[in-house]
């Protein structure tokens, strides 16, 4: 079984392969296209807050918020598949699925 993380650490794709490492290709997924918009567009909110040095609770709060549902997409998409979600606005892993 495959363990991957939703994460929205600054360079990575927002997918981690938990126990290989290393960020994953979404296109490697065959995910739906407008699931991999709302990853990439939720990654580019994460940067603005990254750069921002996550000084606004509320936005961290969001951004988590929107992981954790890209979290549960995933595992809908990515049936057989474990999912789970890394803040890195936190550093911390907020669910294993």
């Amino acid at each position: 079984m495959r363990y991957l993380l939703v994460d929205g650490m600054l360079s990575g794709t927002g997918v981690r392969d938990a126990v290989g490492g290393g960020y994953v290709d979404l296109a490697e997924l065959g995910l739906l296209p407008n699931v991999v918009q709302l990853i990439t567009g939720w990654l580019a909110r994460y940067e603005t807050a990254h750069y921002l040095q996550f000084d606004d609770p509320q936005e961290v709060q969001a951004l988590d918020e929107i992981g954790l549902e890209l979290c549960d997409r995933l595992a809908q998409e990515l049936p057989g598949k474990k999912i789970g979600y890394f803040s890195a606005a936190r550093m911390e892993k907020l669910r294993s699925a």
